[in-house]
């Protein structure tokens, strides 16, 4: 599969989903975040799935490849949803989450609803973990895995939103999924088949909380979550240490709850 688009070109990935790369590149972000536009053939409507940050351009080439029936995004970090808000002026549509407080003019999703627009169905599963109101969306033989699964490299458990309890159920639920499930995530390249790479992060989760525990025998039941970073991540660039300090929270309160 290509890796990626230029920013800025909608790119058809199959007959019903294309993909616009925003400009938003970073540590977290990868090369940026996937702005997915799902259409079946010779429907007229899109559906927009995480319209990304409040990038005029960016929104601006997602209503320019309309009309847009409906917004969807995967979770409320911003750089899925700020630009929600604005696309929806743009363009006249509704946005659904799983959070009502993300909702406009529409009621929130619920986890196993189908939705039905732009000649899709659209099935809506909720994959709490990364954070509390993560979701996944099924449509023809794919899985949109916003950022429960990115294209390249691990998520982070966004403590204290995330959990990691729910993650790992999550993951397993994607792990069952028929063998040669595309995946089309949030941020990286497209996915050939979810199930390896979900079981390749719960296989990463249950390293990690064993390295957690070792951590946690050197340094002490009560050690913080900086602590053990240093310790466990040692090998992780320190710019992103903040991020790896949020999953040892929640690994943190896993193994202390059990």
């Amino acid at each position: 599969m290509i890796s990626h688009p230029a920013y800025g070109e909608l790119r058809a990935v199959t007959p019903y989903a294309a993909v616009l790369l925003a400009e938003n590149p970073s540590g977290m972000t990868l090369e940026g975040t996937n702005t997915w536009l799902l259409r079946a053939p010779g429907a007229e409507s899109c559906v927009v799935v995480d319209p990304g940050p409040a990038d005029d351009a960016h929104l601006e080439r997602i209503a320019a490849n309309g009309p847009v029936e409906l917004i969807v995004l995967t979770h409320f970090h911003g750089d899925h949803s700020d630009g929600a808000a604005r696309l929806a002026e743009l363009v006249g549509a509704p946005i659904r989450a799983i959070d009502p407080k993300l909702c406009v003019r529409a009621e929130a999703l619920a986890d196993g609803e189908i939705v039905r627009a732009a000649g899709l169905d659209i099935k809506v599963v909720a994959t709490p973990g990364h954070t509390a109101d993560s979701l996944c969306l099924l449509v023809e033989d794919a899985v949109f895995t916003g950022d429960s699964i990115l294209g390249r490299g691990t998520t982070v458990v966004a403590h204290p939103d995330g959990s990691l309890a729910p993650y790992l159920d999550s993951l397993r639920w994607l792990a069952s999924l028929p063998k040669g499930t595309p995946a089309f995530p949030g941020h990286g390249p497209e996915i050939a088949d979810v199930v390896p790479v979900a079981e390749q992060y719960l296989a990463h989760r249950v390293q990690r909380l064993e390295q957690v525990r070792g951590a946690l025998d050197t340094l002490g039941a009560d050690a913080t979550a900086r602590q053990v970073v240093e310790l466990v991540y040692a090998e992780v660039d320190r710019s992103l240490w903040w991020a790896a300090e949020m999953s040892v929270h929640a690994q943190l309160d896993y193994l202390r709850a059990r």
